[in-house]
C-alpha cells in the first residue's frame, strides 16, 4: 500500500512539473509572439519614416504638399501640453496617495475611494475628454486651448499616479516609521524624510506609466476640439520685458504629435502616409526620452539611498 500511495505521489508530482513546463513554455511563446510584433511595427516604421527626419521636418509647419510638411506646432505643442499634464498631476497624485496612505480612516469610505480610483485607472479615455468638454470647455469656459488640453490628460493619468504612489508607499517597511517616530519626529517629518526617499522610486515608476501614457493620447483631445492642421506656434514662455514670464501661451489653440500623425494617415497621398511613419519615430523619440529622465531621477534616488 505505501509503494502504491508512493506511486500515486510520484504520478502527481509529475504531472504538476509537466503542466508547469507546459504553462511556462505557453508564456514565453505568449511574450515572443507580443514582441516581435511590436519590433516589427517599429522596425517598418523606422524605415519608412527614417530617412524623412531632418532639420527642415522638424522647423517646419504642417503644408498642403507633403514635401514641405513639418511637425514644428505638433512638437511644440506636444511638450507644452505634457509640461501642464506633469505639473497638475504629479504633485496632486503624490498628494493623494499620501493622504490616502498615511492620514486617511481606514473605514467605508477609504474602501469606496479606493475601489473608484481604482477602477478609474481603466476607464477608456473617450470619457475623459467628454468630461474635460463639459467641464473645462463649457463650464469654465477655457476653450480649446493648451491648459485644457494639459488639464485633460492630467485627469486621465491621475489615478494612475494615485495608485502607484500608495503601493510604493505601503512597501517601505515599518520599521522605518517606527525608528523616526523613535527618534521624536512628527508623521508628517517621518513621512519627508524617511517614507518618501525609500518609496520615490516606485513612484517614479508610476509617474513614467503616467506619462507615456498620457503623450501617445488622441482620443480625448480631439474631443475637446484640438486643431488637426496648425501653422503657428503659441506665445512664448520667456519675454525680453519685465516681467520675463508669460502665461499667454496657456490659452493658445494647439495640436500634437498623435493628432498630427492622424491627420497624414487620413490622406489618400503615400507621401503624408510617409510623414505620419516620420512623425511616429518622433514620437517614440520623445517618449523614451521622457521615459529615460524619470528613470535617471530615480536611479538617483534609490542611489541616495543606504539601506
Amino acid at each position: 500500500m505505501k509503494s502504491e500511495s508512493a506511486k500515486d505521489v510520484h504520478k502527481l508530482i509529475a504531472w504538476a512539473k509537466l503542466w508547469q513546463a507546459g504553462f511556462i513554455i505557453l508564456g514565453v511563446l505568449s511574450l515572443l509572439v507580443g514582441i516581435v510584433t511590436l519590433v516589427a511595427l517599429l522596425a517598418d516604421m523606422f524605415i519608412k519614416g527614417g530617412p524623412l527626419i531632418s532639420w527642415r521636418f522638424f522647423t517646419s509647419f504642417p503644408s498642403r504638399n507633403a514635401e514641405e510638411a513639418g511637425i514644428l506646432s505638433a512638437w511644440v505643442g506636444s511638450l507644452l501640453v505634457m509640461f501642464v499634464t506633469a505639473l497638475a498631476a504629479i504633485p496632486l497624485g503624490i498628494a493623494s496617495g499620501i493622504y490616502l496612505e498615511e492620514y486617511a480612516r481606514k473605514n467605508w469610505i477609504a474602501d469606496l475611494i479606493e475601489i473608484n480610483v481604482a477602477n478609474l485607472a481603466g476607464v477608456p479615455s473617450i470619457i475623459y475628454g467628454l468630461l474635460a468638454l463639459g467641464l473645462f470647455v463649457y463650464a469654465f469656459h477655457l476653450g480649446d486651448t493648451v491648459l485644457t488640453a494639459g488639464l485633460t490628460l492630467a485627469i486621465l493619468v491621475l489615478p494612475v499616479v494615485i495608485v502607484t504612489t500608495r503601493e510604493a508607499i505601503r512597501a517601505v517597511p515599518s520599521s522605518i516609521r517606527e525608528a523616526s517616530y523613535a527618534l521624536g519626529s512628527s508623521k508628517w517629518q517621518t513621512i519627508r524624510s524617511h517614507v518618501l526617499p525609500y518609496g520615490m522610486g516606485g513612484i517614479l515608476t508610476g509617474v513614467i506609466v503616467a506619462l507615456s501614457r498620457a503623450i501617445g493620447e488622441t482620443a480625448p483631445l480631439i474631443t475637446i476640439g484640438a486643431l488637426t492642421f496648425i501653422a503657428f506656434l503659441p506665445d512664448s514662455p520667456v519675454q525680453s520685458q519685465f516681467p520675463y514670464i508669460s502665461f499667454a501661451w496657456l490659452m493658445s489653440p494647439f495640436t500634437v504629435l498623435p493628432i498630427q500623425m492622424f491627420n497624414w494617415v487620413s490622406r489618400p497621398q503615400p507621401e503624408f502616409q510617409l510623414n505620419a511613419a516620420a512623425a511616429g519615430v518622433v514620437l517614440v523619440g520623445m517618449t523614451l526620452l521622457v521615459n529615460g529622465l524619470a528613470i535617471y531621477l530615480r536611479y538617483q534616488f534609490r542611489k541616495g539611498i543606504k539601506w
